[in-house]
């Protein structure tokens, strides 16, 4: 009989898990049993998230960084290999947003929202890979938008900064599939988080919430080490929010 896949003992590093869908994802993968190393800009939100982890008899711990930075990047793996070992999963969920006309950027801002939002991936995956590569498995999961599938007026630099992960999540699953390695994207629409509450004509009842999308990412973790789900997977509410 097929079984899906135990995630119990593995190690994780969840970026942007101190408040909204981060968290979301870090509690839910502690639940699961694995070990969980989260980092943000704010250490308050994280040290709170670890808190519930351990309250629930969960394992966590927490590291102040930007992952635009290659030096914080190097700390937060150089840390939860000291903690909890070799990085089995990583989720790529960091992200800043500032849309605008790409004619009304300014250079600053521009660079900015593609460091985070790119440059923060693709310095985590360079990494953890070898690793992984040496270990022949690995599960990268990278938290995308319904920004990077569809083409806004006024998305700018954050859905350019999308549509460029979706594709370098791509890249990445290919060049390292014969070696056991997996990568998923996941795509949400309109999530409640901090960034989001309180928007003008949002009906936050008809969003997704963070556990949604936690939800999915277990799910996708859980899957036989052969199963391979694809492009990027989109998740969304059947309801329009915006009134």
């Amino acid at each position: 009989m097929m079984t899906t896949q135990e995630l119990a003992g593995k190690v994780a590093i969840v970026t942007g898990g101190g408040t909204g869908i981060g968290r979301g994802i870090a509690v839910a993968l502690a639940r699961e049993g694995v070990r969980v190393l989260i980092c943000g800009r704010r250490d308050a939100p994280l040290q709170e998230t670890v808190q519930e982890i351990r309250e629930a008899g969960g394992e966590a711990s927490a590291i102040s960084a930007d992952v635009s930075d290659e030096q914080d990047v190097e700390r937060v793996v150089g840390q939860t290999k000291n903690a909890f070992g070799d990085v089995d999963i990583l989720i790529n969920n960091a992200g800043i947003g500032g849309g605008n006309r790409v004619h009304e950027h300014s250079v600053q801002e521009w660079d900015r929202i593609l460091a985070v939002n790119l440059r923060g991936p693709f310095l985590l995956a360079r990494a953890v890979l070898p690793a992984m590569r040496r270990r022949g498995s690995g599960h990268i999961v990278n938290i995308s938008s319904e920004s990077g599938i569809e083409y806004y007026e006024g998305d700018g630099a954050y859905g350019v900064s999308k549509h460029a992960l979706n594709a370098l999540g791509e890249i990445i699953q290919r060049e390292n599939q014969e070696l056991g390695i997996r990568v998923d994207t996941i795509c949400p629409g309109m999530v409640v988080t901090d960034m989001s509450e309180g928007s003008v004509g949002l009906d936050e009842s008809k969003c997704l919430y963070p556990q949604d999308v936690a939800d999915l990412a277990v799910w996708l973790l859980r899957r036989r080490p052969n199963t391979k789900i694809g492009r990027p997977v989109l998740i969304q509410t059947m309801e329009n929010p915006w009134s």
